[in-house]
């Protein structure tokens, strides 16, 4: 599973250090549900060893992304609850990305498809018309 953690209209990206085959791509922070374990609970877990947060899980978002045979990958809206966070596992670099910077990394495929869903919320989120009257 992976978080899509949002902060003042930005999605927050985690850039891979590793294994060779996915270094240097982007994707949102997230990780395995170890057994026993809810996808909310591992995401949580996630976010402490990777980034040094504690975070509060919401809704699903984006399309289920299948990994192979047998993995699918689900994204969760997550709200940042203590903490900055820091690349501590599994990541070099981290960047706060508005709605016009998500295609200025190279995200890797299996993330895409839910940013293509986070960017049309992100940009409606940043529409001044959004929730007026015509």
């Amino acid at each position: 599973m992976a978080a899509a953690l949002l902060r003042a209209g930005q999605l927050l990206a985690a850039r891979r250090s590793g294994p060779a085959t996915v270094a240097g791509g982007w994707e949102l922070p997230g990780g395995k549900v170890e057994p026993g374990e809810s996808e909310p609970a591992a995401l949580v877990r996630e976010c402490r060893e990777e980034l040094g947060v504690e975070v509060a899980v919401g809704n699903r978002v984006g399309p289920a992304v299948p990994l192979g045979t047998s993995t699918v990958l689900h994204a969760w809206h997550a709200r940042l609850v203590d903490g900055e966070p820091v690349a501590l596992e599994d990541h070099d670099a981290l960047r706060w990305l508005g709605p016009d910077e998500l295609d200025d990394v190279d995200w890797l495929p299996a993330d895409a498809p839910v940013v293509a869903a986070l960017a049309a919320q992100l940009r409606a989120a940043g529409d001044p018309s959004r929730g007026r009257e015509p």
